[in-house]
């Protein structure tokens, strides 16, 4: 995962990660997304999803969020509101044996 190395992003870093192959899941809740905006290019599975998500099959994966399952080894950012979620996430992600 990206933010492994890197804990916190700035907007320029993150902004040049996106032009690479980085998948960016944002962990807010819908209702954030809709209050606060979407984060172009990115895909949101909330917090509360993302375990399940993780584990999904490939296939479930890609006609749930529109977007290719990451690999266990596909740089990943997760960002949400205050950044408390997205190091939650990242140690999901990490758990379940992302690297």
């Amino acid at each position: 995962l990206c933010a492994a190395a890197a804990p916190n992003l700035s907007y320029q870093e993150l902004k040049d990660l996106k032009k690479a192959n980085v998948l960016h899941i944002d962990v807010r809740e819908r209702w954030e997304i809709d209050r606060f905006g979407k984060i172009p290019e990115s895909i949101n599975i909330p917090l509360g999803e993302l375990v399940e998500a993780l584990q999904m099959d490939p296939t479930e994966f890609k006609e749930q969020y529109n977007q290719n399952m990451p690999s266990k080894s596909d740089p990943v950012v997760f960002s949400c509101l205050a950044g408390t979620r997205s190091k939650q996430a990242l140690g999901f992600a990490m758990s379940l044996g992302f690297s």
